[in-house]
């Protein structure tokens, strides 16, 4: 004979399993990215009611990863390859925008290409996409960092100022500094720009630990839903989102709209990810003093398997 529980007891039962489901799906899902740049923007549209559960977004990258703080975080390519060395847990599992950089530099001081930035100031982020970026344009010409004089400033946002003022004599940067340093020296300027050369991969990333979580793991394909979602309005009708952002990263619609050109949401993963993580890897390494990893260590460090859940 089978046995049944009590009515009572089943119903306890029950009430439990739902609750235990609602305190799930009030769990925020926690996000972490540089809320100054423009690169997030499909990240905060999902956040803005694309995303189906409760979300909060806070101004960080991967590091937050690392200490437990969010689940997920935005960064280059360049910052996972930095912090995956001590966190070989960390994974990229998505692309939330492909950003093109430029070289904004003042052609009264006798820059018109970029072999004439040899023994020029620079100012660039350290160990960020953009120094990369440099690295690699001046490569192209023949030229290494040590030709140039590199001038860190910070804030980032007192780079334009800076070219502005001659204290330095060209700007590599991301949007808008690049666009406000093109604004800040007028009929001055020059722009040295080469797209085949590099272009910033901003990724999403989280960890094995977020991955192995079933609750959070299918919070983490939802977000990848709702970031395909927001990056298909973004391409088809950008407009209608710039104030909205403007809102968000503290800049007028009208800059948002004229640094748009140099960014682009293809809503997934990049097929070329793990070939500029390779070509990336040694000058990484440098910053260490450590040997690069192979192409196999590094493509450890994709995981596509919860777009592909994401895509079903």
């Amino acid at each position: 004979m089978k046995r049944t529980l009590p009515a009572a007891l089943c119903f306890s039962l029950t009430v439990l399993a739902v609750l235990e489901t609602n305190a799930v799906q009030q769990t925020p899902l926690r996000v972490a990215g540089n809320t100054t740049t423009i690169e997030l923007s499909p990240v905060l549209i999902a956040a803005n009611g694309v995303y189906p559960e409760p979300i909060t977004v806070i101004s960080g990258g991967i590091p937050n990863i690392m200490d437990g703080s969010v689940d997920v975080a935005t960064n280059a390519e360049t910052q996972l390859l930095r912090q995956s060395v001590d966190d070989p847990n960390l994974r990229v599992i998505f692309t939330v925008a492909e950003s093109f950089y430029r070289i904004v530099a003042r052609k009264s001081a006798g820059i018109l290409r970029v072999a004439d930035l040899k023994g020029k100031r620079i100012t660039v982020p350290l160990n960020t996409s953009a120094a990369y970026f440099l690295a690699r344009m001046l490569a192209v010409a023949g030229l290494s960092e040590a030709d140039v004089t590199i001038v860190p400033i910070m804030p980032v946002t007192d780079m334009s100022g800076a070219l502005r003022d001659r204290r330095v004599d060209a700007v590599a940067m991301w949007e808008p500094e690049a666009e406000l340093a093109i604004a800040a020296v007028g009929d001055d300027v020059v722009v040295l720009q080469d797209r085949s050369v590099y272009r910033e991969l901003f990724n999403l990333n989280t960890s094995t630990k977020v991955l192995a979580d079933p609750v959070k793991r299918r919070a983490v394909v939802n977000l990848l839903r709702a970031l395909m979602t927001s990056s298909e309005r973004l391409r088809t009708r950008p407009q209608e989102f710039w104030p909205f952002l403007g809102s968000k990263l503290n800049y007028p619609p009208e800059l948002i709209s004229r640094c748009w050109p140099e960014l682009r949401y293809a809503g997934s993963m990049v097929n070329d990810l793990l070939d500029v993580m390779e070509k990336e890897e040694p000058w990484v390494a440098k910053e260490r003093n450590r040997t690069p990893r192979t192409r196999a260590q590094l493509a450890i460090l994709i995981d596509d398997s919860l777009l592909k859940e994401a895509r079903r």
